[in-house]
């Protein structure tokens, strides 16, 4: 257990970060989910609707540290060729 003050706070920041953390990873995971539901379910316009909706999402969370940039751009372009493909 901390006992300085600074400690106690730097305990604080970090349980809120991870809880803010936590729930963008979540979100950012519902979005890719969605785009692959749609690919699995063979319906590429929809899919492509869930792609547009889940890029910004991606990028949001590269700029904010979550995952790295090119991790983000790897695969935005692995879900748009996959809905390519479908066509």
């Amino acid at each position: 257990m901390a006992n300085l003050s600074s400690s106690k706070k730097a305990t604080r920041q970090i349980a809120r970060r991870t809880a803010i953390n936590k729930n963008r990873r979540s979100r950012m995971r519902t979005f890719v989910k969605r785009v692959e539901a749609a690919i699995e379910g063979g319906d590429k316009e929809a899919a492509a609707n869930a792609l547009r909706a889940a890029q910004p999402e991606l990028m949001k969370n590269a700029q904010k540290g979550l995952l790295h940039k090119k991790t983000a751009s790897r695969k935005v372009s692995r879900l748009a060729a996959r809905i390519k493909a479908l066509g």
